[in-house]
Order: structure tokens, then C-alpha cells, then sequence
């Protein structure tokens, strides 16, 4: 096993060398960082242009160009954004702080509730659960973020205002906090993930459902469950020590895959609820064309995918011992 991932990190370096420059190269003929930062700054005289493309690594080929942000990448000098000319770390440290907080709270509600619901709806098959947690689901999955979203906002915001006689919302729809607020406040905190939390649950918990369900009525099954039975174990034993764990090999590997896509943020929904993660913050970049924004966003992103590619793998094998990675 320690092989096995040992030779996974040394494949690391490479991959991530040529999904780095592929990217690149398409930012780059995707963006021009120099009538970017002209148009945003209408007055900059040419000096000023230069000193910007000394910075940002902007002369020369495209191959010099890249090792040239790599090098300054690898050293942390991740340079200022051209809209506000503020250093991309701390931006970028704010949003990828809020998008693990969305993303794994959400993560973290949608797996549990999608799992359970798809454990208790394959052990009764053909119930009233069963149905109900099937059909649930299809409405989820055919539900779109965007229009989860804008429905939450007009129920907590308008309606049940209105209802109940209320000054304010019933549920903050927009924002980390309220304006004006300083510091922490878990409360506040608390409030404002409610509904981008919902609209996110919604569609996991259709979709590993699904994914449980189908995988444990597979498992249950299988001729090995029956020898189990056959010779006597308890059937909780059964499902608990043997059924579960197996059937829980294509919901994990899914689920790691997925988890490292946090890092990119929620695009549609923080837009939606003017969240400030990660997803907010590549947008705000793209429309801006910032250059010195989107490829540290992009290569975070890279990162999060391949390392929790990593961690399926390793989790397969550990929930399956016939698997040796050695």
C-alpha cells in the first residue's frame, strides 16, 4: 500500500506539470492579461503596461511565459489582481475558507441523508419508502441548482416574510454575513449557510441515494451473503459486517472524486446567494479577464481533483481486501 501510494505522488509531479501548461496555454489564448488590465485601467501609460508583463511573466514565448508564472507560483509571488490591484492570496485564502465550509457541510449533510435513505430504501424493497425515496430523487436530480435556489429565496424571503408579518427576511439569501458585520459569529455564520447548504443537499442526497440503494440490493444479493446466512450469522452482522462494506466501495470512490471538487467552489449557487467562495471568485476573475486570479484558482482546483483521485484509490483497497496494491 505504501508503495502503491509512494508511486502515485512521484506520477503527481509530472501530470500535474502537463495539466498546469495545458491550462495555461488555454488561459492564455482564452485571455489577453495586457487589454485586460488596459481596460481596466483606462488611462495606463505604456510604462506602466511593461512593468505589468515583467510582473505577471508576460514576455516571450508561451513555453518562457509558463515556466516564468511557474517558478513564481511554486515561491508563492502570486502577484495583485488587476481590478483593485490587491494581492490574489488573501482573496483567494477568504474564498477557498468559504467554500470548504459550504462544500463540506453540504458534502457532509447530502452523503449521510443520501446514504441512509438508500440503505433503509434497498432493505425494504418495494415499500412506501422505497417508492417514495426513489421518486424523491428523480424530482432532485431533474431539479437544476439555480432553480432550487431562486425558490428557496422567494419562500424565505418574500413569502414567509409576508406570512408570518415579518420586517425582515425569514432567512438571510444572500451574503457570508450581514452587511456591516465584523468578526466571527457562529450564530450569523449559521443563518447564512441554511439555504446555499439545501440547494446543495438536494441534488447529493438524490444522488447517493441511488447510488446506495443500488449498490447494497446488489450486494444483498450475491451468493456469498447467502453462504453468510446459511451459516447462521445474525442478519444485522450480515448487513452491517458484510453487505455494508462492499456496497460501499463505488459510493466511496464516488463520493472522494467528488469531495475534491469543493476546492473549485459552487459556481451557480454562490453566484445565486452572492456566497463569497471560490466559485464567486473565478467568475468575478473570468469576467474581469485577471490573469494573476485564475491560474492559481485553476491550479487549486487541479490539485483537489488529483489528491482525492488519490484517496479513492487508497480508500477502494481499503474497503475491499481482495484488492493488493503492493
Amino acid at each position: 500500500m505504501i508503495r502503491y501510494i509512494l508511486r502515485r505522488l512521484l506520477w503527481l509531479i509530472p501530470t500535474l506539470f502537463l495539466i498546469t501548461f495545458v491550462v495555461f496555454f488555454a488561459v492564455r489564448k482564452g485571455t489577453d492579461p495586457v487589454e485586460s488590465y488596459r481596460r481596466l485601467n483606462p488611462r495606463v501609460t505604456q510604462a506602466q503596461i511593461q512593468k505589468y508583463k515583467d510582473a505577471n511573466g508576460l514576455n516571450g514565448s508561451i513555453v518562457h511565459q509558463y515556466f516564468s508564472w511557474l517558478w513564481k507560483f511554486v515561491r508563492f509571488d502570486w502577484g495583485h489582481s488587476i481590478k483593485g490591484n490587491r494581492p490574489v492570496w488573501p482573496s483567494m485564502r477568504e474564498a477557498m475558507a468559504n467554500s470548504l465550509v459550504l462544500g463540506t457541510t453540504a458534502s457532509l449533510v447530502g452523503i449521510s441523508v443520501g446514504m441512509i435513505v438508500g440503505i433503509i430504501a434497498a432493505l425494504r424493497p418495494r415499500s412506501i419508502f422505497d417508492s417514495t425515496a426513489t421518486t424523491g430523487s428523480f424530482v432532485g436530480l431533474s431539479l437544476p441548482p439555480f432553480v432550487s435556489a431562486v425558490l428557496l429565496q422567494l419562500l424565505f424571503a418574500v413569502y414567509f416574510t409576508k406570512w408570518l408579518g415579518l420586517n425582515h427576511p425569514f432567512l438571510p439569501t444572500s451574503g457570508v454575513y450581514p452587511p456591516g458585520q465584523h468578526g466571527f459569529n457562529l450564530v450569523l455564520r449559521a443563518k447564512h449557510l441554511i439555504l446555499p447548504v439545501t440547494v446543495v443537499a438536494i441534488q447529493t442526497i438524490a444522488v447517493y441515494s441511488r447510488y446506495m440503494r443500488a449498490s447494497l440490493m446488489e450486494v444483498t444479493s450475491s451468493d456469498y451473503l447467502r453462504t453468510a446466512r446459511a451459516k447462521g450469522i445474525s442478519e444485522r452482522r450480515v448487513i452491517v459486517r458484510h453487505a455494508l462494506r462492499n456496497a460501499l466501495i463505488p459510493v466511496v470512490t464516488v463520493a472522494a472524486i467528488e469531495i475534491g471538487s469543493i476546492i473549485g467552489g459552487l459556481i451557480i449557487t454562490e453566484r445565486i446567494f452572492q456566497y463569497r467562495g471560490m466559485g464567486d471568485f473565478f467568475l468575478t476573475a473570468y469576467a474581469n479577464g485577471d490573469f494573476p486570479q485564475l491560474m492559481p484558482w485553476l491550479v487549486f482546483v487541479i490539485l483537489g481533483v488529483i489528491m482525492f483521485n488519490l484517496i479513492a484509490d487508497v480508500l477502494y483497497a481499503f474497503l475491499d481486501p481482495r484488492i493488493r496494491l503492493d
